[in-house]
């Protein structure tokens, strides 16, 4: 069953009361012991990256130009994770890439 007050904080006559939330702040130095591993964790999958494109090649040398489904989606999640660290350590998000967010 649904809240009864669960958008009463948005509503016109109850905003005035909120209380902004603050957001967690990490100091510089733990941001940049992230920036150094994350740009590590980068680095090992800018190999994997290449290695999958080879082995996808090879895989559609032989299967009549048929792609392993399972080898897109693997390089595609590595895309999709590599993305999310670029926008870590460029500021443009605060949220940490897997391992310490979940993977989408």
């Amino acid at each position: 069953m649904a809240d009864p007050h669960e958008f009463d904080d948005v509503m016109p006559e109850n905003t005035a009361k909120r209380v902004p939330e603050e957001p967690v702040e990490e100091s510089l130095f733990t941001r940049l012991i992230y920036l150094i591993l994350i740009s590590i964790m980068m680095s090992f999958a800018s190999t994997a990256i290449g290695v999958l494109a080879v082995v996808q090649f090879v895989v559609m040398l032989v299967n009549n130009k048929q792609p392993n489904e399972r080898l897109a989606e693997l390089g595609t999640d590595v895309g999709i994770w590599f993305a999310k660290a670029t926008r870590y350590q460029t500021a443009a998000s605060e949220v940490k890439p897997w391992p310490w967010t979940e993977l989408d």
